[in-house]
């Protein structure tokens, strides 16, 4: 069909790859833990439609620049790596250890602006495009009459079953937090934690290299 084999291989390659935990997992436990699973699920459609841009300009070829060029790389490596480390920032400024009235005052986000986290965070990372590059393609018969086409079937598929990991993952997180009760000082702390895995997440990504 459409000159794509293995498909049952390529499901499963992509479950498991969704699985391995990277700044969009991370910011899907963040918000979940802190504000419930439906803005677990805002943050999980914006890393959704970002995915959707990677796969959209990666069938077009638009993604081949980023392999290609070294320049174009790089700018959008230090811009998503920026907005990491603003995000982190965020988290490591946050008071988490005020008492539980003063907590409850504080204001919520937005889902629309969790939403565009989640977006920003994975359309401004360039190592997606350059996956879908290296990765759909070992499904697509050379001889395919369409690529393009088959390139957008598999990548919906991926990103379809990694939304459903990411919806899975939100309410887990949320089930889990609502029954740990977190103390102000263990939410202090586990701003910290996730802060400082944001500042090596950026770090990684603003390091990264084009291979």
């Amino acid at each position: 069909m459409l000159g794509i084999h293995d498909l049952p291989v390529f499901v499963l390659s992509g479950l498991l790859l969704n699985i391995l935990p990277g700044p969009d997992s991370l910011l899907i436990m963040t918000r979940s833990a802190t504000q419930g699973w439906r803005a677990g699920v805002a943050a999980t459609l914006g890393i959704t439609t970002g995915t959707l841009v990677h796969i959209l300009f990666a069938a077009l070829g638009l993604s081949a620049i980023l392999a290609t060029s070294a320049t174009a790389f790089t700018v959008v490596k230090y811009v998503g790596a920026a907005y990491i480390l603003w995000m982190a920032w965020g988290l490591l400024r946050t008071p988490g250890g005020a008492p539980k009235a003063v907590q409850a005052d504080l204001p919520a986000l937005p889902y629309a602006r969790i939403y565009a986290q989640g977006f920003l965070t994975n359309v401004l990372n360039p190592k997606v495009a350059l996956f879908f590059l290296a990765f759909v393609p070992q499904f697509i018969d050379v001889h395919a009459a369409n690529k393009p086409l088959a390139f957008i079937v598999l990548g919906l598929i991926f990103d379809f079953n990694g939304m459903l990991w990411c919806c899975f993952l939100a309410v887990f997180t949320a089930k889990a937090s609502a029954r740990i009760k977190l103390s102000p000082t263990a939410s202090k702390v586990l701003n910290r934690v996730t802060g400082g895995l944001f500042v090596w997440l950026g770090l990684r990504l603003a390091l990264a290299e084009r291979n």
